[in-house]
């Protein structure tokens, strides 16, 4: 192989290395800025490796510095016309409009997470409900006592060992402190709350946000039964209405996961 001809393989194998670069530290920038969860775990941990980025950064400046002094070498050994800048004026306008291409990309496949991921928590919260049907008339039968708050706390650990796509389940429902409305939530450890200590509702509180009380209320009041899903940095919640008569209980089903779906194990 000539030496132009190594210079043109050089040049090539350069520039495809370092677009590739770019895309990289762009794409893993933008998870990261935006906690997006678009890529399976085995893809996403590939992605985390930045020391690989910073090596690929210095092997990527010796290869621009090797291709610009093997170019110059044999432009001036075969007296090479120096190229135009039109040619790369286009490659740079297509480099500058791909990038908004993958930030759209990467936005739409974190929404496909999250929408991929309700219908699951969704589904799943139904089929366990329905299954577990004198459970749930257990929940909306509500007494601040103890032997309630054990036997909710046994079933909640029954619950959340069925479904692998919600290992967290709680109850919320409504009480009354000082004449002031709150919403109490229990969860599965609280089964074993001996007869001898003395119960306080204000160590069941739930903290809320204004649109999760909005939200509540509307449910307790017999006005709503939508269930409502919401995502943050990868922790899902679906809170799921339940009502039996005119008494009403909300699942709280919760998950964290650090990944997405898109891609392959």
């Amino acid at each position: 192989m000539k030496a132009k001809q190594l210079v043109k393989l050089s040049n090539l194998v350069g520039i495809i290395s370092i677009m590739l670069l770019l895309y990289w530290v762009f794409t893993f920038t933008v998870l990261q800025v935006f906690g997006l969860k678009v890529f399976r775990e085995n893809i996403t941990e590939t992605f985390y490796m930045s020391i690989m980025g910073i090596l690929a950064l210095m092997f990527g400046a010796l290869i621009i510095n090797i291709m610009f002094n093997l170019t110059r070498i044999a432009e001036k050994h075969n007296q090479d016309a120096v190229p135009t800048s039109a040619g790369s004026n286009r490659w740079l306008w297509v480099l500058a409009l791909s990038f908004p291409l993958i930030f759209a990309l990467l936005f739409f496949g974190d929404y496909r997470t999250t929408q991929k991921k309700k219908q699951t928590m969704i589904a799943a919260a139904t089929s366990v409900i329905e299954d577990h049907s004198i459970k749930a008339m257990h929940f909306t039968d509500y007494q601040f006592k103890h032997a309630w708050i054990n036997e909710t706390g046994t079933m909640l650990q029954v619950l959340s060992k069925t479904d692998k796509h919600f290992p967290t389940v709680n109850i919320i429902t409504k009480d009354v402190i000082d004449e002031s409305e709150v919403f109490l939530v229990f969860h599965s450890y609280q089964s074993n709350y001996p007869d001898s200590i003395r119960l306080k509702k204000e160590n069941f509180i739930r903290s809320t946000t204004e649109e999760e009380r909005t939200y509540l209320r509307s449910v307790f009041q017999g006005s709503n039964m939508d269930s409502r899903y919401s995502v943050h940095d990868g922790h899902y919640e679906l809170f799921y209405p339940y009502q039996v008569g005119d008494k009403h209980t909300v699942f709280y089903f919760s998950d964290r996961q650090r990944y997405g779906k898109v891609g392959s194990y």
